[in-house]
């Protein structure tokens, strides 16, 4: 039998990562990006080009603008500018775009149903997630439920960085022999630079700050790894 994942991809550094740690252990990957009207749209060609060379054969661009209608946030509206630092623990930073994991979540396990695919693979990350409340572990496990009741279909979400500091994220990528590609041709700045970014935001210094953990202890990084890995 076929094994099949469907992977929410948008081109930066925690998806593509999820996509080579997947490439070995699945048949079949369908990519998904999708078009929401964010502000930093540079990601959508991004994730064209690393799925193209990655040898990805099915990638779907899904319009959701509807969802820039109805999510006010730093990265629906260029009125409100890209913060440089965190928000204080208490606030939500204004990049947080509510409602966005749950769309994207539900609407790639309603593609996982019609293709016959047994997870949904997604980069959220709950030790290295700004705050924001749809990527803890127990949002992704409450929806996966729901999901699984609302379809009457078994299906995973799965989150293999969940648990993952950037530094281990990046020993991952470097596990697969990907560092340089994850490195100088992803796209996670907010303010839609690729690879090293504005070096401004908080998307960038938190990259920033995990690669140089890494690279100063690679060797202490692997092994942290691979004890959360098994």
């Amino acid at each position: 039998m076929t094994k099949k994942a469907v992977i929410v991809f948008s081109g930066g550094q925690d998806s593509t990562t999820c996509l080579i740690h997947a490439l070995p252990k699945y048949d079949e990957i369908h990519c998904i990006t999708f078009d929401y009207g964010q502000r930093h749209r540079a990601e959508i060609e991004v994730a064209r080009q690393l799925s193209r060379e990655l040898g990805i054969k099915i990638h779907k661009v899904l319009d959701t603008s509807l969802l820039n209608e109805l999510a006010i946030s730093s990265l629906t509206r260029d009125s409100i500018p890209i913060p440089s630092t965190k928000s204080s623990e208490n606030e939500l930073p204004n990049t947080f775009v509510p409602g966005r994991n749950i769309l994207f979540l539900t609407l790639a396990s309603i593609y996982a149903y019609q293709v016959h695919a047994e997870a949904v693979i997604t980069g959220i990350c709950e030790t290295d997630f700004s705050g924001y409340p749809d990527c803890r572990d127990k949002f992704v496990k409450t929806l996966n439920k729901a999901i699984e009741l609302g379809m009457d279909y078994k299906l995973r979400i799965e989150t293999p960085l969940m648990w993952l500091n950037k530094a281990e994220t990046w020993a991952l990528a470097d596990h697969y022999k990907q560092l340089d590609l994850i490195r100088h041709h992803t796209l996670t700045c907010y303010n839609g630079l690729k690879g090293s970014g504005c070096a401004n935001c908080d998307a960038c210094n938190l990259r920033a700050e995990g690669l140089k953990n890494f690279l100063e202890n690679p060797t202490d990084t692997k092994n942290s790894l691979k004890l959360k890995l098994q």
